[in-house]
């Protein structure tokens, strides 16, 4: 009897279109799949910020289900997933990642600079709130959830005059041409693990495990993600907290001259929030691709010597 692999999702229209790719890329290896909507307790209560529900509020429901074996995959988020492993489950594959950085979209076809002092953007955040309070340009930054129609609406409804949001889900929904500037890293660093996707299965489910990982796993960007989520771990910061990170994989030459690669890694963190003042830390360093965790420890340690604030609370990593 043909087995029919069930993959568990969000029911959001960008967790789908993700969750979709993941489908076809098996459907493609030969496999049957359905596809099972899971209702996570971030999707029912958009009345609370997210920082305030705690870590796991888009996961836990779809690794309870994969635990109940309901599913046999989940895919999620990745920047959305607590950095404490969870016993019995096994990142099987982090698929290649999408664009990370974040967009801007803003009336009548505004950049970032053009918006004028007191411009009204809403973003649901707390990383992206700091990192544009640090710019200086005199914005009103407007706590918004919802998803991505939700929040665009308010653009287009005059509500607001612009909106920040992860350029990976924008183009993953066919809504690309929105972007009104997608903003450098230089100016914000994304969420660590940001445009990537994580997917789980149970760790004694070796035969899933085996075919997720020749199908789906990219190397590149699990070095890249690793060496991220290392440094938000590191910080003891949830996926809520004021911290930014961004590593590349880059080609270098060793000592005898041939080519190598290594890891780029960039971090950000708040030092301090006081009122609309904020002081951020900014620091890089470069390692070997097989050395992402330590390169990100080490990483957060050097943020943590410069200054950077206590990131524990609602957002530690417990689920």
């Amino acid at each position: 009897m043909t087995r029919t692999i069930r993959i568990g999702t969000r029911g959001s229209a960008l967790a789908l279109a993700q969750t979709g790719t993941i489908a076809d890329a098996l459907r493609r290896a030969g496999e049957n799949v359905e596809i099972v909507k899971v209702s996570t307790a971030g999707d029912r209560d958009r009345s609370v910020p997210v920082s305030q529900l705690g870590v796991g509020v888009y996961t836990s429901a779809l690794r309870d289900a994969l635990q109940a074996k309901q599913i046999d995959v989940a895919v999620h988020s990745y920047k959305d997933l607590p950095t404490a492993p969870e016993s019995g489950l096994v990142l099987a594959a982090v698929p290649p990642r999408a664009d990370p950085r974040d967009a801007l979209i803003a009336r009548d076809g505004l950049t970032l600079g053009e918006l004028p002092p007191g411009s009204t953007v809403g973003t649901g955040a707390l990383r992206r709130t700091t990192q544009l309070r640090a710019l200086g340009l005199g914005l009103e930054l407007v706590p918004i959830r919802g998803n991505i129609d939700t929040r665009m609406g308010k653009v287009f409804d005059g509500e607001l005059d612009a909106v920040v949001l992860a350029r990976a889900g924008l183009d993953r929904t066919g809504k690309t041409d929105k972007i009104t500037e997608t903003l450098d890293p230089i100016q914000m660093l994304p969420a660590p693990a940001q445009g990537a996707l994580a997917v789980e299965c149970r760790v004694d489910d070796v035969d899933i495990e085996h075919l997720l990982q020749s199908t789906l796993d990219d190397e590149v960007t699990r070095a890249a993600v690793t060496a991220e989520r290392a440094m938000l771990a590191a910080l003891e910061a949830g996926c809520s907290a004021p911290v930014g990170a961004l590593a590349e994989v880059v080609e270098d030459l060793d000592e005898n001259g041939s080519v190598i690669e290594r890891i780029s890694l960039r971090g950000v963190a708040a030092a301090g929030l006081d009122g609309e003042s904020v002081e951020l830390i900014r620091a890089s360093a470069v390692g070997d691709k097989s050395d992402a965790e330590r390169l990100g420890r080490e990483l957060a340690a050097e943020l943590l010597d410069l200054g950077a604030g206590a990131l524990s609370g609602p957002g530690r990593n417990s689920r």
